[in-house]
């Protein structure tokens, strides 16, 4: 049986994107279920005022996460556009399917966290799409069908449901590990029950 940890992420989160490179970097062996939620949404339920929207924290975020992935050698700028609407983005994520999922996730990210672009401008996702040979117009269409629209509402109120209450948040054993520092957590206790 192969082992399985649930990470719910949204790409506006600079400690998620670390989380994702942790998981290319560092999880061998195990499968990954990346859970597209949307922050924002769940920051409304669970009534929580973002970092980006409280200075101090802001400033301190950017410093923390420039010296977590510099400690993990993971390319990375915090990106100027920050913070920026991604639900049509979190939509495409319930459009693909394996590699091309996979692939469109690693582009995203890196699009964002890496290369400082606006991801919101619709030449940079041209750009994206034209790598996994999706056009604009059929990603514009798919995320715009009532059933996607749901399925990330769902997934969203699932994990607050979960009492879930942040992004990045690994699952395992119906036990939830919050933040990217917390993968190691999350790897032991995937561990304990091998």
């Amino acid at each position: 049986m192969t082992k399985s940890i649930d990470f719910y992420f949204d790409f506006i989160s600079p400690y998620t994107y670390i989380g994702h490179k942790r998981i290319k970097n560092e999880g061998n062996g195990i499968n990954f279920i990346y859970k597209p939620i949307l922050l924002g949404g769940l920051h409304k339920l669970w009534n929580i005022t973002p970092q980006a929207f409280i200075e101090p924290k802001k400033q301190f975020m950017i410093m923390d996460c420039e010296m977590v992935s510099k400690k993990f050698k993971i390319e990375f700028k915090f990106n100027s556009n920050f913070p920026i609407n991604t639900i049509k983005l979190m939509r495409g994520c319930l459009i693909f399917n394996n590699d091309q999922l996979k692939e469109y996730i690693n582009l995203i990210f890196d699009a964002y966290w890496k290369d400082n672009e606006n991801i919101n401008d619709q030449k940079v996702l041209i750009k994206i799409l034209n790598q996994i040979d999706v056009s604009i117009d059929e990603f514009t269409i798919k995320i715009e069908e009532t059933e996607v629209k749901e399925k990330l509402k769902k997934l969203t109120n699932d994990a607050f449901k979960r009492n879930i209450f942040g992004a990045p948040t690994y699952v395992v054993n119906n036990k939830n590990f919050w933040g990217q520092d917390r993968f190691e957590y999350a790897l032991e206790e995937l561990n304990s029950t091998s």
